[in-house]
């Protein structure tokens, strides 16, 4: 089941994503606010922040939900701007140029090569110990075809391109509701 927000439940997980880095950052604990209507919800989410002029800077997620939207938004908010391994922590002087997006994921389907729409599905490939995920908005950004697409999953997980061709590969597809900070300049 999918979930949906309204536009003012949107804002406050924006929030929580930005106070839970900010009161990080400040020392203090941050208390976010208790979940009420679609925000009790558990699903999988993954924040990403990217700077002002649109380079990456962090990206971490839960493929499913384990606590409610409100929790696992500031435990993954916290996980991506401090424990992405393939960036050094956010600094406190960089949060002014930072803008947070979210992702709240769909359940997950085992699905064919064939049926993967890059820019609608987000993937999840899993081959023995080895497994990534792109979410679908990466192929938008990055102007990826289906197969392209793929490759770059395959290549996520740790396994060579064309791996989705493998027998022993399991491909998933989710879709994904996308929001992020307004910026301003």
């Amino acid at each position: 089941m999918e979930i949906t927000l309204t536009e003012e439940e949107r804002k406050i997980l924006l929030t929580v994503a930005r106070q839970s880095v900010t009161s990080a950052l400040e020392g203090r604990p941050y208390d976010p606010p208790a979940p009420k209507g679609n925000l009790r919800s558990k699903a999988g989410v993954f924040v990403t922040i990217h700077t002002r002029n649109g380079s990456l800077r962090g990206c971490i997620g839960q493929l499913v939900g384990k606590a409610n939207l409100i929790d696992t938004v500031k435990d993954v908010a916290l996980s991506s701007a401090f424990h992405d391994p393939r960036f050094t922590p956010v600094k406190r002087g960089e949060l002014q140029d930072l803008v947070f997006e979210i992702s709240i994921l769909s359940p997950f389907q085992l699905a064919k090569p064939e049926e993967v729409v890059p820019g609608t599905h987000g993937i999840y490939l899993k081959n023995g110990f080895f497994s990534g995920l792109l979410l679908p908005q990466v192929a938008t950004e990055q102007g990826w075809n289906r197969l392209q697409f793929l490759d770059h999953g395959c290549r996520k997980a740790g396994l060579p391109e064309g791996c989705w061709q493998d027998p022993n590969t399991e491909l998933y597809i989710f879709t994904a509701l996308v929001f992020r900070e307004e910026t301003h300049s």
